[in-house]
C-alpha cells in the first residue's frame, strides 16, 4: 500500500477511535434546568390567555430562583402567583403593579430584584396594546404617541434598567450575563397585520433591540425581539370570538403555513429559549414565531387570480 494511502486509512482510524478518546464537545448551556437559579421580571403577565403567564409557568417549571409578573392590571396577578407556587413550591414569586412604560416602577423593580437576589437575569419586556384599530386617517396624535409609548418605550426601560444590573456579578454570578427579551410583533417585520400605530411601534422594539444589542457589545448582555404571528391572547380575543360566533374559527390563521392560529405557550417556550444560556449566541434579532406567515407573500389557497 502506498504511503499516502496508509495514511488516509490512519486518519479515518483515528476518527473511529473508541468513545473516551477523543475530546468532549464544549458544552455552552449546563444539563438539567433550563434557567436554573435565574431572577426574571416579566411584564404583560396578567391576562389568563396571555403569552406572559404562560411565560412565567415556563420559566418556574424550568428552576427559575424569581419570578417577577407584572402588569397595570393586576386583577389576576395573585391568582397566577399562588398558582405556581402550588406546582412549583420552590420559586420566589413577587406580584408587581405598575405601567410598564414608567421609568420610576421599571427602575424600582429592577432594584427590587438585586436587592433581594443580587442579580437579575432575564427581563422579559412583553406589555403592549393593540392601540386604535381604523384607518390611519382617523387616528389622532395623541393615540398614535399612547400607543408607542406602551408598546416602545417601555421596552426601552426595561433596557435602560435591566442591562446595568444584569451586569452585575456576585458569588452566585460570577460572570456578567442577561437576556432581555422584548416582545415585538409579525407586524413589525410585514405591514398588513396590524393598525398603524401598533405596526410602526412594534417595528421600533426592533429597532430597539438591533441597536441596543451594539450599544451592549461586550458587556455579556443580550436582547431579542420576539415576533408573535396570530396568538389567542386577551388582547386578541375579539378577533376569535367573533370568529367562532360566525362559524369561521377554521379560518383563523389560513395565510400561514401551519394554516392555523398559535398557542401561548409556543410563545412562551421560545422566551424561555431566549432566556436561557441554550441561547447565548442569538443577540440582536428579531425571531418570528408566526407559523411561517413573515416566511412569504399572503395568498387565498387555490386563489392566484
Amino acid at each position: 500500500m502506498a504511503e499516502a494511502a496508509k495514511q488516509r486509512v490512519q486518519a479515518i482510524g483515528n476518527q473511529l477511535a473508541p468513545e473516551g478518546s477523543i475530546p468532549p464537545i464544549a458544552k455552552v448551556a449546563p444539563g438539567g434546568p433550563r434557567v436554573a437559579g435565574k431572577v426574571v421580571i416579566i411584564t404583560g403577565a396578567n391576562s389568563v390567555l396571555g403569552i406572559g403567564r404562560a411565560s412565567a409557568h415556563q420559566f418556574a417549571e424550568n428552576g427559575a430562583k424569581a419570578v417577577y409578573i407584572c402588569d397595570y392590571d393586576d386583577s389576576n396577578l395573585e391568582a397566577l402567583k399562588r398558582e405556581i407556587n402550588s406546582l412549583w413550591p420552590s420559586v420566589d414569586v413577587h406580584t408587581r403593579q405598575f405601567d410598564a412604560a414608567d421609568e420610576a416602577a421599571v427602575r424600582e423593580v429592577v432594584q427590587d430584584a438585586v436587592r433581594r437576589y443580587g442579580r437579575l437575569d432575564v427581563f422579559f419586556a412583553n406589555a403592549g396594546q393593540t392601540g386604535p384599530v381604523v384607518n390611519f386617517s382617523q387616528i389622532e396624535p395623541d393615540e398614535f404617541m399612547e400607543t408607542f409609548r406602551v408598546n416602545s418605550l417601555s421596552v426601552f426601560l426595561a433596557a435602560k434598567h435591566a442591562a446595568p444590573a444584569m451586569q452585575l456579578t456576585s458569588a452566585s454570578k460570577p460572570a456578567a450575563s442577561g437576556s432581555i427579551i422584548a416582545t415585538a410583533s409579525v407586524a413589525g417585520l410585514r405591514s398588513n397585520a396590524g393598525g398603524t400605530p401598533y405596526s410602526a411601534s412594534k417595528a421600533a422594539v426592533v429597532s430597539i433591540a438591533q441597536t441596543v444589542a451594539f450599544q451592549l457589545a461586550g458587556t455579556g448582555v443580550r436582547i431579542n425581539a420576539l415576533c408573535p404571528g396570530l396568538i389567542e391572547t386577551g388582547m386578541t380575543a375579539p378577533v376569535f370570538d367573533a370568529a367562532r360566533a360566525r362559524g369561521t374559527q377554521g379560518r383563523i390563521g389560513q395565510l400561514n403555513p401551519l394554516r392555523r392560529a398559535g398557542h401561548a405557550d409556543e410563545i412562551a417556550r421560545v422566551a424561555l429559549f431566549l432566556g436561557s444560556d441554550e441561547s447565548s449566541y442569538v443577540n440582536g434579532q428579531a425571531w418570528a414565531v408566526d407559523g411561517g406567515l413573515s416566511s412569504g407573500l399572503p395568498y387565498v389557497p387555490g386563489r392566484l387570480a
